[in-house]
């Protein structure tokens, strides 16, 4: 596999010395950030962001935590309350965090229909975007909402070949999508990030999704060989990092 930079945005970290909430009756297994290094040690990860999963809903301290373990390349996508203070964001902010979760798949986050309001008011306040983990076919009656946000980005690939209209909608208006959990997807992901970026070549970014909670099937490297394989060297430096570090606004 030739040795392309990789800005992983999506991965979690599982760290048991930290709160984890079951979720629909699953706790997921450790994965603490040196599990993290040992499972990419083959590829080239200059940097990524580490996303709150549904089992840890609004604990911040396993990512203040991870962040300070990973450097100053890696960021945090948490899940806050929409009571939250400013101050508090803001401080969240000095620790890294730079996006907000909304986890309409699994819960563990604040309401969809606060997206709006709160999306726009965390990205006034400290220019977080809001990520957005949904069931692309269930996009519908949330477009006007989404819509309306200021920078936002979804989840891998939207997950269902029926959404990816709606996720072409939101390429066109400027909306990211994550090339993420090539393993709980029901279509050809190469196909889809063709079209996405035909539409705009900025608009997808590549993770690893590990360690694949709950994934019919893991990550693995093949899963970076797809994109290597199959596109130009241009759009794969823009999928593997650089679109991504534009994104998180990390300077790498």
């Amino acid at each position: 596999m030739e040795n392309f930079k990789i800005f992983d945005s999506h991965f979690h970290i599982i760290d048991k010395k930290f709160p984890l909430i079951e979720n629909n009756g699953f706790l997921p297994e450790e994965f603490n950030v040196d599990n993290y290094k040992i499972a990419v040690k083959n590829l080239n990860i200059v940097g990524g962001a580490v996303v709150s999963g549904s089992f840890q809903e609004f604990d911040q301290s396993y990512l203040i935590h991870a962040l300070k373990l990973l450097g100053e390349k890696f960021v945090g996508v948490t899940q806050i309350p929409s009571n939250i203070t400013d101050e508090e964001i803001i401080k969240l902010h000095s620790f890294g965090i730079r996006a907000i979760r909304f986890n309409v798949k699994r819960g563990g986050s604040a309401s969809i229909q606060e997206i709006e309001s709160f999306g726009n008011r965390v990205y006034d306040l400290v220019k977080w975007h809001t990520e957005i983990y949904i069931d692309s076919k269930d996009l519908k009656d949330l477009m006007p909402k989404i819509l309306k946000l200021k920078k936002f980005s979804v989840d891998h690939l939207g997950l269902s070949k029926e959404g990816i209209v709606f996720l072409k909608k939101l390429v066109e208006k400027g909306g990211i999508i994550k090339a993420t959990g090539f393993g709980r997807i029901n279509f050809d992901p190469v196909n889809a990030i063709h079209e996405f970026i035909k539409i705009n070549p900025n608009s997808v970014i590549f993770g690893t999704d590990l360690p694949s909670t709950r994934a019919p099937i893991p990550f693995t490297e093949n899963d970076v060989k797809k994109i290597i394989d199959n596109f130009e060297t241009k759009d794969i430096h823009n999928i593997l990092f650089t679109n991504a570090k534009h994104f998180y606004r990390i300077s790498i």
